[in-house]
């Protein structure tokens, strides 16, 4: 019988009395085929094909927490009871091949009403109006829009303010009806909640504005409205941009996502999801080469000096690479992303080659039987 050697990655996490079977997580990624926020049978398929592939939890894509909060017209949407339903059969597939059901619940403020992707992914345009798909009216912080070009958003009032985080609680609160077991609030990319955190977006001078205490109180009060409502044995995740870039000298930087990340760790959020970018465009689109795990310096610096449990996204692709973040404390958690739409068996062929699953014992019994047996005759072909 094969070694099993004992991995980082492979290794469990328990996050607010919920279980990790591994460090891997199956990262939210808008696929833009919602009808009216609906999930359909693309969605079940979709995301339990990860839950087969091994990962410890697969997250849903941006779930918008009220109409105009989507960014396209095919994003998923969380802001009734009837989308909470037609999400049940999604977690229930998840749960039953074996990963943790979870769900990002979001606002796109000034960044949505915008194209699918593969018509643009840019301002709505006459082609998406001959399409069927007319744009609607947006909110932010203040009147900027993301670009030249763009629609202005209309500037929220303190009421209107409270009436969204109202939105986002009553939102776990449908999330959970669905049977998700961890749950994460999007901050980051440009969408609503990053676009108060920002200088860059955030013009006020009111108590939503101004310093970064001022700038930090839609997410600090979203969170709290959320774990009121949200239990305490799930976990919460709250995603960041961890510094603003996209040529931005004068916005959000590292630093001030440590004091964010430890206020957000005194309001009951559980884990931080570094990503980064996204303020004045496109946060996940391919924009040039870019290193490998190139945001791990953000998550071991937040973890460290905010004293919090994170995780890492953005260009991991290579087992030994999530083993060596793990295994050296840069992350708790490694979110994959793109790289599981090429392979959604990544987390199974990563213990594989890591040897922490050598004899297939954790692949469906359907396939296992077989691929143990199999593996004698073609291992030295394989490039493990």
């Amino acid at each position: 019988m094969a070694d099993h050697q004992k991995s980082a990655l492979f290794s469990p996490l328990t996050v607010s009395g919920t279980t990790f079977k591994n460090r891997v997580v199956i990262s939210p990624m808008c696929t833009y085929s919602a009808d009216d926020g609906l999930a359909s049978d693309w969605h079940m398929i979709h995301l339990s094909q990860f839950a087969m592939g091994g990962a410890a939890a697969v997250f849903t894509e941006a779930a918008a927490v009220e109409p105009r909060g989507k960014i396209t017209h095919g994003d998923l949407g969380i802001w009734s009871a009837d989308h909470a339903r037609a999400l049940k059969p999604v977690t229930a597939s998840i749960a039953r091949y074996g990963a943790l059901p979870a769900i990002q619940i979001a606002h796109a403020g000034r960044k949505a009403s915008m194209q699918r992707p593969w018509h643009g992914n840019a301002a709505m345009d006459d082609s998406d109006a001959g399409r069927g798909e007319m744009p609607w009216d947006i909110v932010a912080p203040s009147p900027e829009p993301v670009r030249e070009g763009w629609i202005m958003p209309g500037e929220l009032t303190i009421a209107e303010i409270g009436a969204i985080q109202d939105r986002f609680a009553a939102a776990a609160g449908h999330a959970l009806d669905a049977g998700f077991e961890v749950l994460e609030i999007h901050s980051a990319h440009g969408y609503l909640s990053h676009s108060f955190l920002s200088p860059t977006s955030n013009q006020r001078n009111d108590a939503y504005g101004g310093d970064r205490a001022g700038r930090m109180r839609f997410a600090l009060e979203t969170a709290e409205k959320v774990r009121a409502v949200w239990p305490d044995d799930k976990p919460l995740f709250v995603r960041i941009s961890s510094v603003d870039t996209d040529g931005v000298t004068e916005g959000w930087q590292l630093e001030d996502s440590v004091v964010l990340s430890g206020e957000l760790k005194a309001r009951g959020v559980d884990v931080i999801d570094c990503s980064s970018s996204g303020i004045s465009g496109p946060a996940t689109a391919a924009q040039g080469k870019t290193p490998l795990g190139f945001r791990t310096a953000y998550s071991s610096r937040i973890g460290t000096e905010a004293d919090i449990a994170t995780m890492v996204v953005g260009l991991v692709i290579h087992a030994e690479h999530a083993e060596a973040i793990v295994a050296d404390g840069q992350a708790d958690l490694v979110a994959i992303g793109r790289e599981a739409l090429f392979d959604p068996y990544w987390a199974r062929h990563a213990a594989h080659k890591l040897q922490a699953d050598p004899e297939f014992a954790d692949w469906p019994e359907q396939y296992g039987w077989w691929l143990v047996r199999r593996e004698p005759q073609i291992s030295e072909y394989r490039d493990v």
